[in-house]
């Protein structure tokens, strides 16, 4: 494919076809400095998915993605997939799905600008800084004409930053707004600190509830790089399992994944493990980024009273302090986060529809859905734990 811009945009079907080094140079150029602002798109996340077989032909993620080369040079990159159906998404699209194919319509294939199971906001848009703005719309060019020459119903940028919804909105595409909960950290000394910011009521109760989450019998341990071994993934494999029969009916990771992990990724890990008498019984998978520790997964095989709050949420905490880390997201959903002191931020993704009655009943939907969810989030962060005045100690 080529674009206006004099820049040709191909196809990959599996980043065997690129180096690290040119993925990495548009996905994480800070990388080269330090740890990566996002360590979900970088080469050896994305490469871990595909060798483990948690995406690929048989999964209902097949690789799609876009490579912009300028005069040969790689200056732009973007993690694309063919969907053949809407699981592991976390942007629900299943209702226009229905819909359009009540309609007499297709809407399987669909292309996901996405990173896969991973409700995270990052760039979607990847390229080399000096080339952003002619990469940015290079990809997006391709990625349309990738859509309209292989008659897919739709494209779905999904947790994409808000500088990337904006941009997308002025190029034509739908933009949808949802909603996660993260916990910011203030510069806090430690803990305490943070406690001090909530009223008496909300701070006496997380207090008792770390009490009782850590009178579970055994020990908390935060193991990352080296300090993870492979006892530890043979445990947390039994832990993700379980979540995930009991959340998706089929776990989305596949077992090699893990062992990748121990291998690519173990230094962009912390892992909060559990122990009682000699033996894992819960844990919770983190990803670290250079400004934010990103919660992924949580299982148990045992039930304790509050420590899946402990290990998932204030565990996560107490390492973003320690670290100087400058937030905490915890994965979709939950509105229980928000006594906890994690409060509700606005996620965005963009669509691309090639029906155009169909793309202007979404456009109808989504203009209402935004409303809704602005006030909601204005409505719930007015309850949340933090402190209103100075009586309120």
């Amino acid at each position: 494919m080529n674009t206006d811009l004099n820049i040709s945009v191909s196809v990959i079907d599996s980043l065997a076809e690129i180096t690290a080094e040119q993925w990495d140079a548009c996905a994480c150029p800070e990388g080269a400095n330090g740890r990566a602002i996002d360590p979900f798109t970088t080469y050896r996340f994305l490469k871990a998915l595909e060798n483990s077989g948690s995406v690929g032909p048989d999964t209902g993620w097949e690789t799609r993605h876009l490579i912009a080369r300028l005069k040969g040079q790689v200056i732009g990159v973007m993690p694309c997939y063919a969907k053949s159906h809407s699981q592991g998404e976390y942007v629900f699209d299943h209702n226009w799905a229905h819909a359009y194919e009540q309609a007499g319509g297709r809407y399987y294939p669909k292309l996901q600008v996405a990173v896969p199971f991973t409700p995270a906001t990052g760039r979607r848009f990847l390229t080399v800084p000096e080339y952003a703005q002619i990469a940015t719309s290079a990809l997006l060019q391709g990625a349309v004409q990738l859509a309209s020459q292989n008659e897919v119903s739709s494209i779905h940028v999904t947790f994409c930053t808000a500088e990337e919804a904006k941009a997308g909105v002025e190029s034509g595409l739908l933009h949808r707004i949802g909603q996660q909960f993260h916990w910011y950290n203030q510069a806090y000394e430690d803990f305490d600190a943070f406690l001090a910011q909530l009223s008496s009521r909300k701070r006496k109760a997380i207090r008792k509830e770390r009490r009782k989450a850590q009178a579970f019998g055994g020990s908390i341990h935060q193991l990352t790089g080296d300090e993870i071994q492979p006892e530890h993934w043979d445990a947390f494999w039994h832990f993700y399992q379980d979540t995930g029969m009991r959340k998706w009916g089929t776990p989305y990771l596949s077992r090699e994944f893990f062992d990748i992990a121990q291998q690519e990724l173990r230094d962009d890990i912390l892992l909060v493990m559990c122990e009682r008498d000699g033996q894992w019984i819960a844990g919770a998978l983190n990803f670290i980024g250079r400004d934010t520790l990103f919660g992924r997964y949580w299982g148990c095989i045992e039930d304790h009273p509050c420590l899946h709050f402990e290990v998932c949420y204030y565990q996560a905490m107490d390492y973003a302090i320690a670290q100087g880390l400058g937030r905490v997201e915890a994965g979709a959903q939950g509105g229980h986060k928000l006594a906890r002191g994690y409060l509700p931020a606005a996620v965005h993704s963009l669509h691309w529809i090639a029906e155009p009655g169909f793309r202007r009943a979404v456009a109808k939907y989504l203009k209402a859905e935004r409303n809704a969810v602005d006030e909601e989030i204005e409505v719930m962060t007015s309850y949340g734990p933090f402190r209103n005045s100075s009586s309120d100690t």
